[in-house]
């Protein structure tokens, strides 16, 4: 992923460095184990870490001979440290080292994503409880509907992030997940017990039954659990950039001191950094499109989900991350409009009420079909010539004699669509 949208706190888990050092982890930790039962001298896999200085650029001349990374990484090591490396690789294929060693840096990534999220949770209750009771219109179908509060949106939004950081804990449980269990899965070289006890120093799972890989539709579930936190950030963002419109103008993206909205048009005031997470949200899905796609890989293993990975591993991660960030310091700083909310209510002439007018009639004992009629009669010429809806059904003989003024006037109240907003914080935060 470029500079522009990378976090220098993940950017670290995907360097070159980290990943040989990843990858210097998993053969370490398989040589304490042969120390621990006497096929490799004490002290071997300290030696070795205290000597080795991973080099990526050594390591890619040695690669541009061998042509295999695993092999150039190998001896790049042997160079620095001589006889003790013959104890290294003992047993494995190349890809029990990448598959355990990219279960280590996308185990880590989660845990960032995860403190993204957690950052879109605190900020979306702060602003709920900010905006409990501030009246604006529903929409549906993107038409004014019925009264709800800003407060109930951004409730909605803090539900939405526990269910992804609830994905993402299961992604993480399922992604971190290694092997070693030689060419083809058989343990034919390296038994499942020295399998087992580098994973537990590794802090990973052990994959129960593999190939020569770790199979694909774990990391399917990954970059697919992924995909879905980005969707619904991206979700919340198409509401920011309708809220901002200009004919609506209810909330707006915070604009700082010096910012310029366009190079032509100096009154601009764009939700860029919204739009700007939608169009990284569909990167996102992108990738967990590929990473479907690398399940079907030939027999016991081929590496064509290999270079796919090189890219959507860091990038999928990477992206999220920012987007997370991104999209939490919108919110924190989203400027929101209450006036303009209320204006947007009143601007159908009372129209957003005509369920409650339909309600009351049906409890008088009028048939549903014939209530909705009556309402509905009164409620076009509101929409399309801007009368009052009110004063339309007060002047209504047949609404009249059914309802009474009183009555009338009572389902225009606000109040009751507020009614539940507390019990619904309470399902949401707690009592």
């Amino acid at each position: 992923m470029i500079e522009r949208y990378t976090r220098p706190e993940m950017a670290r888990f995907w360097s070159e460095s980290e990943r040989y050092h990843r990858w210097l982890d998993v053969e370490l930790a398989l040589v304490e184990v042969f120390e621990e039962d006497g096929s490799a001298p004490r002290g071997t896999a300290a030696h070795i870490r205290e000597t080795v200085r991973i080099d990526p650029a050594r390591i890619e001349a040695i690669e541009r001979t061998t042509r295999h990374d695993v092999i150039a990484f190998l001896t790049h090591i042997e160079e620095q440290v001589g006889e003790p490396s013959r104890h290294v690789h003992r047993g494995l294929t190349s890809s029990d080292v990448l598959d355990t060693a990219l279960a280590l840096q996308l185990r880590d990534a989660t845990d960032l994503l995860l403190a993204g999220v957690d950052r879109m949770l605190a900020v979306t209750k702060a602003r709920a409880l900010e905006h409990r009771l501030t009246p604006m219109i529903g929409r549906s179908h993107g038409i004014h509907a019925e009264p709800i509060t800003f407060g109930l949106v951004m409730a909605l939004w803090h539900e939405e992030m526990k269910r992804a950081r609830q994905r993402l804990l299961a992604a993480r449980a399922e992604i971190a997940v290694g092997q070693l269990s030689g060419a083809v899965g058989t343990f034919a070289n390296s038994p499942p017990d020295y399998e087992e006890r580098v994973m537990a120093k590794l802090g990973l799972g052990f994959e129960p039954v593999s190939t020569q890989v770790i199979q694909r539709d774990r990391h399917a579930a990954y970059f697919s659990a992924l995909a879905v936190v980005a969707a619904s950030i991206e979700k919340f963002a198409v509401q920011v950039r309708h809220w901002q419109r200009t004919e609506v103008l209810e909330a707006e993206e915070r604009f700082h001191a010096g910012q310029k909205g366009s190079s032509a048009m100096p009154h601009k005031r764009n939700p860029v950094l919204s739009e700007n997470v939608c169009g990284l949200a569909r990167l996102v899905r992108s990738h967990a499109v590929a990473a479907l796609e690398n399940v079907a890989l030939w027999h016991e293993r081929d590496i064509s989900h290999s270079s796919v990975e090189r890219v959507i591993a860091p990038d999928a991660t990477i992206t999220l991350d920012f987007m997370l960030h991104r999209f939490a310091g919108v919110v924190e700083g989203l400027v929101v409009y209450p006036e303009r909310m209320q204006a947007n209510l009143d601007r159908t002439h009372g129209l957003v009420f005509s369920q409650r007018v339909l309600l009351a009639l049906i409890a008088r004992g009028l048939p549903r079909q014939e209530a909705y009629v009556m309402v509905q009669r009164n409620a076009m010429p509101a929409w399309e010539e801007g009368k009052d809806f009110l004063g339309l059904l007060l002047e209504d003989e047949g609404v009249r004699g059914v309802l009474d003024e009183a009555a009338i006037r009572a389902c225009f109240a606000l109040d009751v669509h507020l009614q539940h907003v507390d019990a619904i914080f309470a399902r949401v935060f707690g009592s």
